[in-house]
């Protein structure tokens, strides 16, 4: 799966194996020194507007390009990422319930 993205629009397109793109928001991005990787969090784009429907967020490894895009976006493969990525995302959740 191929990807562009533009940094200040906060999007990211998605290229499946068929050729079809597909838009997504990005929620946001983080920094894990741990695995020495980034990670992003992005929703298909229009998703967000019934709040009553869950979302589904998508979650990538990223190891970041010298001018700051994502390079080749890696699925997360061990149990323990899951388990740091899940915290960081429940933690963004509880800030963003507080707002």
């Amino acid at each position: 799966m191929t990807h562009e993205h533009d940094h200040e629009d906060r999007y990211i397109t998605l290229i499946d194996d068929n050729g079809d793109e597909q838009l997504f928001e990005i929620l946001f991005t983080f920094d894990s020194e741990e695995f020495e990787k980034s990670y992003v969090f992005f929703y298909p784009v229009g998703e967000n507007e019934d709040e009553e429907e869950e979302i589904d967020i998508l979650t990538y490894a990223y190891i970041p390009t010298e001018d700051g895009g994502f390079g080749e976006l890696m699925e997360i493969e061990t149990d323990e990422e899951w388990d740091m990525v899940e915290e960081v995302f429940n933690t963004f959740n509880e800030e963003q319930e507080e707002q």
